[in-house]
């Protein structure tokens, strides 16, 4: 049975234990890292802890759409008691992570089609003119490469999954906005829901090479021109991007690779 400890087991440097799992959760999320930062600013240390052990679980797919989320096993897991785990449960509800029902308790929630739609529909508005932004600002850029070579070095869907959640972050975190940068925070977890069942069920568009693979080609070219300082194709490219995915999995025709821009003649965003 896949359980809280085995995600926090996952990620390097995490403990095995249950009880310890929750407690170096607390000690080395970064600030930065922080799920709903508002939020967890106001919750006492452990239930952070509590969240932060659940939220990873359910973003690299160890805790799977749908399933049930029983505040007795998940404390027994995590070696704290129920209120901490209420507490965090209640957080990632409102964050939609998570859904709360009289009857039935809380789940871990299952994205259908038109969320999915809606959760990019925002991010295709607002991501490619943050990262026009930071480039505009001058920006730096090790972060990014720093998820790249993670990513490419991941063992498995939840490496790869949590890497390409940080390079997104790495690109538009310097856009000089703390309310933006929340706002695509809040909205990447929710990404994550969508992402992790996608490149588990995506059919490759050559046989044999998995979709994150041509995702990883299009994280290159998008930070090339990032620090080639051109923000308009940087932008452009972001855009395609995020389209790109939304039409290989929610629409009739799958966009191919060729409407990539292939210049950097595009209008800039910024």
């Amino acid at each position: 049975m896949v359980t809280p400890e085995a995600s926090a087991s996952a990620s390097p440097g995490a403990s095995a234990s249950p009880g310890a799992s929750a407690s170096s959760a607390g000690e080395t999320a970064a600030p930065g890292s922080a799920f709903l930062t508002a939020a967890t600013g106001a919750l006492p240390s452990r239930t952070v802890a509590v969240l932060e052990a659940i939220k990873h679980a359910i973003l690299t797919g160890e805790l799977k759409p749908g399933r049930p989320l029983v505040e007795t096993d998940l404390a027994d897991a995590l070696g704290v008691s129920k209120t901490p785990v209420r507490e965090a449960l209640k957080t990632l509800a409102g964050a939609g992570l998570v859904t709360m029902s009289q009857y039935k308790g809380a789940t871990v929630r299952v994205v259908d089609d038109e969320q999915a739609r809606h959760v990019y529909d925002a991010r295709l508005l607002i991501e490619p003119e943050v990262l026009a932004r930071a480039v505009a600002a001058g920006h730096q850029w090790q972060a990014a490469h720093a998820a790249l070579a993670r990513a490419d070095s991941a063992r498995d869907q939840a490496g790869r999954s949590l890497a390409n959640r940080d390079f997104h972050r790495a690109l538009y975190a310097g856009c000089g906005n703390p309310l933006l940068v929340r706002m695509l925070d809040d909205l990447r977890d929710q990404t994550a829901l969508v992402t992790v069942a996608a490149w588990r069920h995506e059919p490759s568009r050559q046989p044999g090479t998995p979709s994150w693979e041509y995702e990883a080609a299009e994280h290159q070219a998008i930070l090339r021109a990032a620090e080639d300082g051109d923000s308009g194709y940087a932008a452009a490219l972001l855009r395609a991007h995020i389209t790109s995915f939304v039409e290989r999995n929610f629409a009739a025709t799958p966009r191919t690779p060729s409407t990539m821009p292939s210049t950097s003649t595009s209008t800039s965003t910024s």
